[in-house]
């Protein structure tokens, strides 16, 4: 979700609307990561119709929390960098928090989380993507990670605003992916700072 990746290879720069220098490499990864997620967001057949079920959007939530928590692993046994590393360690620990909270939800509602073709296709982007970043090293995995963590924030607060927070029927699931999108929102935040460090 969110994690595609351009082909690294130029180190051409173009001005960032608001002025800072971006690699054009960072700017196709942020690109296509950005269309990806929301092709899979809010394109699938699934939430088209008339949204998603609450047992959906359980698995769609729960699925995108796992994506970026492996994300940040990966990050974390490929990075030298400090603050990509801090970065990382903030994502596992605050994901898994919010993803243990949803599974104690569920359980207290009796609710099965259900697969469906948007978690599947998450699962499934995610893999290309964990294997594109794992052949990368050093300074372009940071930025590539960085620029990817930007998109996926971007993405899955558009879908938690748009699709899941008003497609859920249960007042306390609502309440639980409204708290999540507070927090990634600053997930958001921390990674744009994130990427805007790492500029080459």
């Amino acid at each position: 979700m969110g994690m595609g990746l351009a082909v690294p290879g130029t180190s051409s720069k173009r001005r960032h609307p608001i002025g800072r220098d971006i690699n054009r490499e960072d700017q196709m990864t942020a690109r296509i990561a950005l269309m990806t997620a929301a092709a899979l967001l809010v394109g699938s057949p699934t939430l088209a119709k008339s949204g998603p079920t609450d047992a959906e959007i359980a698995h769609i939530a729960y699925t995108a929390g796992n994506i970026d928590v492996d994300a940040a692993k990966l990050a974390l046994a490929k990075s030298k960098n400090a603050t990509v590393r801090e970065f990382a360690q903030t994502m596992v620990r605050d994901h898994e928090a919010v993803n243990d909270k949803a599974l104690a939800l569920v359980k207290k509602l009796k609710v099965t989380p259900q697969s469906n073709a948007t978690s599947e296709a998450l699962m499934k982007q995610a893999k290309e993507t964990k294997q594109r970043l794992s052949s990368l090293k050093g300074a372009a995995f940071d930025r590539a990670y960085a620029a990817n963590e930007v998109a996926y924030h971007d993405t899955v607060n558009g879908a938690l605003k748009t699709v899941l927070i008003p497609s859920a029927d249960n007042g306390e699931l609502k309440s639980l992916l409204e708290t999540g999108l507070t927090l990634f929102g600053e997930h958001q935040k921390h990674a744009e700072q994130l990427a805007a460090g790492l500029k080459s």
